[in-house]
């Protein structure tokens, strides 16, 4: 794991820009840097790489930039190939050989041999750039799942690209203007969608796609999609269970076991539900030295799960170490956290994660796994079993007993299960009809966090037009999306968007990244990821039983009371966190009406008043909790990047 950037093209002076973008993700590799860079003459573009390392796997070679034995090739890698050691085997067999031990080197070779067909080959979460001085063209790649990010940006004519985007903004001339519609994405969808960042003129290279840059412009293409069978065949053969979950079984340990490949002490994040348990209780049973286990207390009941850890812990016999985390700690820490995570936020819950991370690093681990991403592969979340209920109702939109199931759904939301069975079927939209939306899973969440988009400007309003970032997002959707079961679409608006977009980045690798330590995710191997797909939905969800063919795989592993313990969602204080104590006086700044109007994207008056009822309220709501924390985390955000609200046309692109 690592941070890497460079350009390709002109630049007047390399060795000042290669440093200067190499100090801005400086955190990401604090274990050693490299250079290479080559001016070129005539109508071939220089190009430069720079390169920050955090040291796991080889520590003392495998140095980066990595040339190819001719010379020709420049590699600069960020993340993991957890089949190298597989990979090395089969290049030695062909007559390869090598003169260090780590994954850099097998796949600069296998890039060598294979070119962009290599990408197939590998199993990992990665980001790499590829000088090919042969084709004379920049090679970029993204792994499957989104779990390490790529960004670039085109100045002067010359290509940018790196690991954060704040590396770019050290270019002179690369504008730090905020772009209206990426904001508008935040408030309606928990992050920007396709290549949008929250810097016009900045993009993100997408999931499971790669680049290749010349002195021509640039080229994207896709290299691996999630898809799913037709909802026709999703019942017509469901196997047998027992087979499905004996393979379920070997993948989980042989996703597990590579992730574990390190020359460095691996960890474990431990939340006190099924997924992170079942992880470390695998992890545990491959670590050759023992398992250490790390956690997030709150001082808040309805967030806390530390008596759930506790009893992990005590099950696996693992040493576990936890952080406590109080309103104030949040607010103290979340100027950094949006700097870190490079865009508005609209929930609190990164802020924990940062803290966990020094907690991790401070006990000399750089390598964790956790449970991320099994919600998602496996239908874990609320919001599908939510979509279940919400077609129920429809069936019989009359009636007064069936919006009692949302009650539920939400037992840890004690607001909620005092609301009547009318008010209910109005908040989750019970009886809309779900026949042609593609969105239908996901409307109410998406309306309900739009809700904070009431506190605009008038002036944003019109600037941002008829523009609805729902319908962005359904253009955005694959050509099979329509013939998937409901189930299966609801899976894939979570895993395509939000879990790169938000879980994995904002929550995951820029707040463990912000202290040197890098997250694997067994859940999100890519051969896991397709088996699941695949999957008959009941073997997913059962009824309101949700991962129900995961929660067979970890019987015999876990405690019975971890296994069918109700779902409660990591989740963290939220504007709550900023009133009173640490932290008060720069969140009151932030919402000061005089900055407020300069700002020109937030109505004053308005958000005064949003302000009160937050700091007097017991229970805001979410709407007022997002609004609160978007309009925060926008603050923080044009103050940390010194940036301007005032984008240019490029920015109000749709």
């Amino acid at each position: 794991m690592c941070g890497f950037s460079g350009y390709l093209g002109h630049v007047d002076a390399p060795d000042r820009t290669l440093v200067a973008m190499a100090d801005a993700i400086a955190h990401r590799g604090p274990d050693g840097r490299g250079f290479f860079h080559a001016d070129r003459k005539g109508r071939t573009p220089g190009v430069g790489l720079a390169h920050v390392r955090l040291a796991i796997i080889d520590p003392s070679d495998s140095l980066q930039p990595m040339l190819s034995a001719d010379g020709t090739l420049a590699l600069a890698f960020n993340g993991e190939i957890f089949n190298y050691t597989e990979l090395r085997q089969d290049l030695i067999a062909r007559g390869h050989t090598f003169r260090t031990s780590g994954d850099t080197e097998v796949l600069l070779k296998l890039y060598e041999e294979m070119g962009e067909a290599c990408l197939s080959r590998l199993n990992g979460d990665f980001a790499f750039a590829i000088w090919d001085g042969r084709r004379k063209c920049l090679f970029l790649a993204r792994d499957r799942m989104g779990v390490r990010p790529l960004f670039y940006t085109r100045h002067g004519g010359t290509f940018y690209f790196a690991s954060e985007a704040k590396a770019l903004l050290t270019v002179p001339g690369i504008g730090c203007d905020l772009d209206l519609i990426a904001l508008d994405q935040i408030f309606t969808l928990w992050s920007p969608i396709g290549q949008r960042t929250a810097f016009s003129g900045i993009s993100e290279l997408e999931p499971g796609t790669f680049l290749r840059a010349d002195a021509s412009g640039e080229r994207i293409d896709s290299y691996w999609q999630l898809d799913f069978p037709d909802a026709a065949d999703a019942f017509r053969d469901t196997g047998d269970p027992d087979a499905s979950l004996e393979q379920l079984n070997d993948l989980l340990v042989d996703a597990t076991r590579i992730r574990l490949r390190a020359d460095v002490p691996v960890g474990a994040c431990l939340s006190g539900g099924l997924d992170s348990s079942l992880v470390a209780a695998l992890a545990a049973e491959h670590a050759p030295q023992g398992l250490r286990t790390f956690s997030i207390a709150f001082d808040t009941p309805e967030h806390d799960e530390s008596a759930f850890q506790q009893q992990m812990a005590l099950h696996l016999g693992v040493s576990n170490d936890t952080v406590n985390c109080s309103g104030g700690d949040i607010a103290s820490v979340f100027p950094q956290v949006i700097r870190l995570a490079e865009k508005p936020l609209i929930r609190t819950a990164p802020a924990p994660m940062l803290k966990l991370s020094a907690l991790i690093r401070e006990n000399g681990i750089k390598v964790v796994l956790t449970g991320e991403g099994a919600d998602e592969v496996f239908a874990g979340y609320d919001i599908f079993k939510e979509a279940r209920v919400r077609r129920f109702c429809a069936r019989q939109p009359g009636s007064r007993l069936r919006p009692l199931l949302f009650r539920r759904l939400y037992p840890y939301l004690p607001g909620l299960q005092k609301q009547s069975a009318a008010s209910l079927a109005a908040f989750f939209g019970a009886h809309a009809s779900a026949d042609d939306d593609p969105l239908f899973s996901h409307r109410p969440r998406i309306a309900n966090t739009a809700g904070a988009k009431l506190f605009f400007s008038d002036d944003l309003k019109a600037r941002l037009g008829a523009y609805d970032a729902a319908e962005d997002l359904i253009s955005l959707l694959p050509e099979r999306f329509s013939r998937w079961h409901p189930l299966h679409q609801a899976q894939y608006l979570e895993t395509r968007f939000l879990l790169p977009g938000y879980i994995l980045s904002s929550q995951g690798d820029r707040m463990a990244m912000g202290n040197g330590v890098e997250g694997r995710f067994p859940f999100l191997d890519h051969r896991l990821v397709e088996f699941a797909a695949k999957l008959p939905p009941e073997l997913k969800l059962r009824g309101l039983e949700e991962k129900y063919l995961l929660r067979k795989a970890a019987s015999g592993r876990l405690p019975a009371s971890i296994i069918n313990r109700v779902k409660q969602p990591y989740r963290a204080p939220d504007s709550k966190a900023f009133l009173g104590g640490t932290g008060s006086d720069y969140v009151r700044s932030q919402f000061d009406p005089v900055r407020l109007k300069a700002q020109g994207l937030f109505n004053p008056a308005s958000t005064g008043k949003l302000y009160e009822k937050c700091a007097t309220s017991e229970a805001p709501g979410f709407r007022a909790d997002t609004a609160f924390v978007g309009i925060l985390s926008t603050g923080l955000w044009l103050e940390a990047f010194r940036a301007t609200s005032k984008p240019t046309a490029a920015g109000l692109a749709a």
